[in-house]
């Protein structure tokens, strides 16, 4: 297939093109290259498609750019749509940049799908922020963690949307757009709703990406900042399960057109974010890792979110595999062999 990738030099968007590479699919990267490590994970990427004899075109442009991306788009087979503004906090501060990156970018996306003589499939990367802060379920504190009183297996793609934040509004009206998008002009598009992702190529920073935001700063000496009591519970999707969806709904798209699904850990992978995360960086520190300050709960941040990934599994075949211990343990030994990367930043 011919597969665009928008924001393949991303952390997600940089393993999807080399997973895809190695499967013999033609792919385009279309990235504005502004995020941290965008250099490195490209350079990456050449290094893999020379060893394949399978090189990628890379296209640098914004998502605001309609003419730009519809260019890129006509000769293309599928479009998994990466890129965006990825932080609650940035939305805050900025919420105009936060919409024209995130509402207008994925418009954008959709109506170079739309216009396409190819009629691409269109895979958008949504997030669990479009729940809201879900106040109205009943949620029990317990010694290491927030629990879903009534929800064992957590929130499935029925509950109500509820954006709670500048950039739960502008992902939310792209996962709205992309469902409609189907419905009205018939796109083969899906929605996947996706939870905490972690892995190898995720330069994570305070404002987003936690996982490897904590591993390197325990690897790098800096400060750590817990926002909120540490309790919080979100469940956690290794890179690799991840990229198995993808593949899975490219594969099984008469199945998956037009549907919205959750794909994060589920309840068997899910942790608190510090109380309970702690104590496996501290095993791999080989020391214990303190917090420098706590800060208070930053905006629309969920006690607990859980995904309920029953309808990926029914539809798609699809179930993560690899559990918190083993991906964690594969992403500090990712960041220990390219410390370089971290140093000076």
């Amino acid at each position: 297939m011919r597969i665009l990738i928008t924001g393949g030099a991303g952390f997600i968007g940089s393993n999807l093109a080399q997973r895809l590479l190695t499967r013999g699919h033609t792919i385009t990267i279309y990235d504005n290259l502004s995020r941290p490590g965008s250099a490195h994970n490209l350079s990456w990427l050449r290094q893999v498609a020379a060893t394949l004899e399978n090189p990628f075109v890379l296209i640098e442009g914004e998502l605001q750019d309609a003419e730009r991306l519809m260019l890129t788009a006509r000769d293309t087979d599928a479009i998994i749509h990466l890129a965006g503004q990825v932080a609650v906090t940035h939305s805050v501060r900025n919420p105009r940049d936060d919409f024209m990156s995130n509402a207008l970018g994925t418009f954008n996306v959709l109506e170079a799908a739309r216009l396409a003589p190819t009629n691409p499939i269109v895979i958008y990367a949504s997030t669990n922020k479009v729940y809201g802060g879900m106040e109205h379920l009943a949620v029990t504190e317990e010694p290491t963690r927030y629990t879903y009183r009534d929800l064992p297996m957590g929130i499935d793609e029925s509950q109500p949307l509820d954006f709670h934040s500048p950039y739960g509004c502008s992902k939310g009206v792209g996962d709205q757009y992309t469902r409609d998008y189907h419905r009205i002009y018939g796109l083969r598009t899906v929605v996947f709703r996706q939870s905490c992702c972690y892995g190898p190529r995720q330069f994570g920073v305070e404002d987003q990406g936690w996982v490897a935001h904590f591993v390197i700063a325990a690897q790098m000496g800096r400060k750590i900042t817990i926002y909120g009591d540490g309790k919080q519970v979100r469940d956690l999707l290794y890179i690799d399960d991840l990229l198995d969806a993808y593949e899975l709904a490219l594969e099984r798209i008469d199945i998956a057109a037009g549907q919205i699904y959750n794909i994060g850990g589920g309840a068997a992978h899910a942790l608190s974010i510090w109380v309970e995360f702690e104590p496996l960086l501290s095993r791999l520190a080989g020391h214990r890792i303190v917090p420098n300050q706590y800060g208070d709960w930053r905006p629309g941040d969920q006690p607990v979110f859980i995904s309920d990934i029953g309808k990926a599994g029914r539809e798609l075949g699809w179930l993560p595999k690899v559990d918190p211990v083993t991906g964690i343990e594969r992403l500090w030994s990712w960041v220990h062999a390219h410390r370089s990367l971290f140093e000076g930043h």
